[in-house]
């Protein structure tokens, strides 16, 4: 019998780039560290995520990339459902307004992603899903440079 790998395959199963702005680094860190009693695995996913993550100044943190505060749209490659929400701190959560924590199981995945990556996430009812990151937008903010 002869077995074939499709290059494909391989590619999903790596885990996307992901890129951190530094100045939610040590908040995000703190939350992590306080969250290892309460939940000792979204705690160690998260600091995997970070310890795999390329830290960047907020002056070079692209666009396209999932930060705190940033609306993002994502595909469920499965259902073909689209979702927009709003990354935020667990302080400022509120699922009504389509604001969900950072430390969530999706807000975990959805940190640091840029627009097209896809990842696995799995739901709470253990159901294992691909969505892949469709649009990152910014916070609105009050511009005042004269436009």
């Amino acid at each position: 019998m002869t077995q074939t790998t499709s290059p494909t395959k391989t590619r999903q199963m790596r885990k996307p780039k992901i890129v951190i702005n530094a100045d939610d680094l040590g908040h995000i860190e703190a939350l992590a560290e306080g969250a290892m009693q309460r939940n000792p695995t979204l705690a160690e996913r998260l600091l995997d995520e970070l310890g795999r993550a390329r830290i960047v100044p907020s002056a070079k943190m692209p666009k396209t990339v999932v930060g705190i505060g940033n609306t993002v749209t994502y595909r469920d490659e499965t259902t073909g459902k689209e979702s927009r929400v709003i990354l935020v701190y667990p302080e400022n959560a509120d699922i009504a307004r389509h604001r969900i924590s950072l430390m969530t199981p999706i807000g975990v995945a959805l940190l640091g992603l840029s627009e097209g990556a896809s990842f696995y996430w799995d739901t709470r009812d253990n159901q294992r899903r691909m969505l892949t990151v469709t649009r990152v937008e910014q916070p609105v903010v009050a511009e005042t440079d004269g436009k």
